[in-house]
């Protein structure tokens, strides 16, 4: 009986068509799962590549020189995981896979490279998940270069040029990382001139004839500006040195420790490290040295007065070329250069964590030397004149205003 069945459904045509028309189907339902397949898996890549460049894009504009790679890549992931979830939370949830960011570059050009990987159920059943990586680079490069910089993301009146100063500063920008609608602010009869200012915020007071910008008006609303000194690391104490007796001393490089160095003082050309030592002068007191750098720790200051002279340099070579005085991260002290008569300071006086008041007059007027002002805020009075290329002065350190970014790839 079973052999007259299959004899009979092999006679049938109706059964011809209908295993015909399956054997058929079968190629074009593959083809159509796999154009399904193909074309689910182009738009999650594109997604993907979007998702990418936006969070390249936003980390392009938090980096710093001092981010770990951990950093680099927590912040990447952020921007990378909101971005993915805002275009379908559900979906992507569990295919996104292997997300890395990393930093590379140096002053001159700092990259920020993101990739991710996604992947897609086939709908054919036992078939390979489908696919995907992405990778996207930016480029970060620095703006103009900079002569003051206030490092506060939110201080109002982070740069402040006040009283009578007159500040000279030409081809040179003053920038603040501010967002604040006064992150630079003049008042009083103060005059400036500069080849720009560039701040996160706005600013107030800087039209003319009060000032005088080279770039016309100010840069507002810009990208925040490179720590120039960020990967800077004070170097590693040593034993702490006595300090002679007298008003009229010489120190050697060296550590000195929970002092009070007053009268006039001179310093050996090299390193110093203070912690929580105190420079003031008093008096008529001074404060001399060549080819030096202050690091100041542990709550230690330098204060000058207006009655006080300061004669101050850095070295031009050596892993602290450029560098006069620097302020360790977490000192909070504020740093106060109010030198009087043929007083003198070129180099970088940096302090991250700590106001600076440079209080210029006719005669501390940096005398067109190369002077680099990088504080949390940084108050000027009196007359200043710095100049630009300070390249060789310097040890080749540089500082810029604002970034640029674009999307390499």
């Amino acid at each position: 009986m079973l052999k007259a069945m299959i004899l009979r459904f092999a006679r049938d045509r109706r059964g011809n068509f209908a295993l015909a028309t399956a054997m058929a189907m079968l190629p074009i339902m593959v083809s159509v799962a796999g154009i399904m397949d193909l074309v689910g898996t182009s738009d999650d890549a594109a997604q993907l590549q979007n998702s990418l460049d936006a969070a390249g894009l936003a980390v392009a504009t938090k980096y710093s020189p001092g981010m770990t790679a951990g950093d680099v890549r927590a912040l990447g992931l952020t921007f990378f995981s909101a971005n993915m979830s805002a275009a379908d939370q559900q979906e992507y949830s569990g295919s996104v896979s292997t997300f890395s960011a990393a930093a590379s570059g140096d002053a001159s050009a700092y990259y920020i490279s993101v990739s991710s990987s996604i992947s897609r159920a086939s709908f054919i059943r036992g078939a390979p998940s489908w696919q995907a990586h992405r990778s996207a680079s930016v480029k970060l490069e620095p703006g103009a270069q900079a002569c003051v910089l206030a490092l506060d993301p939110q201080a109002s009146a982070a740069v402040s040029l006040q009283g009578s100063t007159n500040v000279s500063m030409a081809n040179c920008v003053i920038a603040a990382n501010s967002d604040a609608s006064d992150a630079v602010s003049r008042g009083g009869s103060a005059l400036v001139s500069a080849g720009c200012v560039s701040t996160v915020g706005g600013t107030s007071g800087l039209s003319p004839p009060s000032a005088n910008l080279t770039c016309g008006t100010p840069l507002e609303h810009q990208y925040a500006s490179f720590d120039p000194l960020a990967d800077v690391v004070p170097p590693a104490f040593t034993l702490c040195l006595p300090v002679p007796n007298g008003k009229t001393y010489t120190l050697s490089p060296g550590t000195y420790c929970d002092k009070t160095l007053s009268g006039d003082i001179t310093l050996d050309p090299g390193v110093y490290i203070l912690r929580g030592t105190a420079i003031k002068p008093g008096g008529n007191g001074s404060l001399t040295g060549q080819g030096v750098t202050i690091f100041l720790t542990e709550g230690a200051q330098i204060y000058i007065n207006a009655n006080e002279q300061v004669n101050l340099s850095p070295p031009t070579s050596g892993p602290y070329a450029g560098i006069t005085i620097f302020e360790d991260r977490g000192n909070t002290s504020a740093l106060t250069l109010n030198g009087g008569a043929n007083s003198v300071i070129s180099g970088f006086i940096y302090a991250p964590d700590a106001p600076i008041s440079y209080a210029g007059n006719s005669d501390m007027s940096s005398q067109g030397d190369c002077l680099r002002l990088v504080g949390k805020t940084v108050q000027m009075t009196g007359n200043s004149s710095v100049r630009t290329d300070c390249t060789a002065a310097l040890g080749n350190r540089e500082m810029y205003a604002s970034r640029r970014i674009t999307l390499a790839k």
